[in-house]
């Protein structure tokens, strides 16, 4: 199947709060575990969360590393705004957790020691962005763990895939899912962006039946 672009951004306000309300759970303990398993003696102090949508890993992130600082950006105002609620009722993460209305590439002067990303690249027109935007913002030494959807081999399987996770949610959400995997990339194609990136001794695996995830630590 061939990948089918999706708007990089979520601003309808319905779209975003069925988005938001939906169970994410399962994804976002494989996030943190991914992250545990793979960096057992990387201790997160300056974290960036990049396409962090309403903020659930950026909070769990942050609950899991009690010793890290992390900004969540998102390039919209409706995903940082049912973010920065759920954060108001999070009292021990406020003062370690900020959001940042921001849309990528950022030419921005910074530095981390963390830089993590969940679903935020198969939104993107111009996937490059996401690589070279971790390279300008991670110091030497950086931690990278980015985790996404990856595209089935057909329409049908997407669609099979929609049913096994969201049978019974709303159908904009169900729409939102099956358009996400169909705009997601291949393994194959994610090898061949970190290759041109210079990234090519990052790990991307297939993580679950519908993740993959990417990691590596930059030199």
């Amino acid at each position: 199947m061939q990948r089918i672009p999706e708007p990089e951004l979520m601003e309808e306000p319905r779209q975003a709060h069925s988005y938001a309300e939906a169970d994410f759970s399962d994804a976002t303990r494989l996030f943190i575990d991914l992250f545990a398993n793979n960096f057992p003696r990387h201790r997160p102090r300056r974290v960036v969360d990049l396409g962090c949508g309403p903020g659930q890993i950026t909070m769990a992130f942050a609950a899991a590393h009690p010793g890290s600082q992390i900004t969540g950006i998102d390039g919209s105002s409706t995903m940082l705004e049912i973010a920065t609620e759920r954060l108001r009722q999070q009292s021990t993460l406020t003062r370690r957790v900020e959001w940042w209305l921001t849309r990528l590439p950022n030419s921005t002067t910074r530095s981390y020691d963390t830089l993590i990303s969940n679903s935020l690249l198969h939104h993107l027109h111009e996937p490059q962005i996401l690589w070279r935007q971790i390279q300008n913002w991670g110091a030497s030494g950086a931690a990278v763990l980015v985790m996404d959807l990856y595209r089935p081999s057909s329409k049908a399987e997407a669609a099979r895939i929609v049913e096994r996770y969201a049978a019974d949610a709303p159908e904009i959400l169900r729409r939102d899912f099956f358009n996400s995997l169909c705009a997601a990339f291949t393994r194959e194609e994610i090898h061949q962006q970190l290759e041109i990136s210079g990234l090519a001794d990052f790990q991307v695996k297939v993580v679950s039946d519908r993740h993959l995830a990417v990691w590596g630590i930059l030199k």
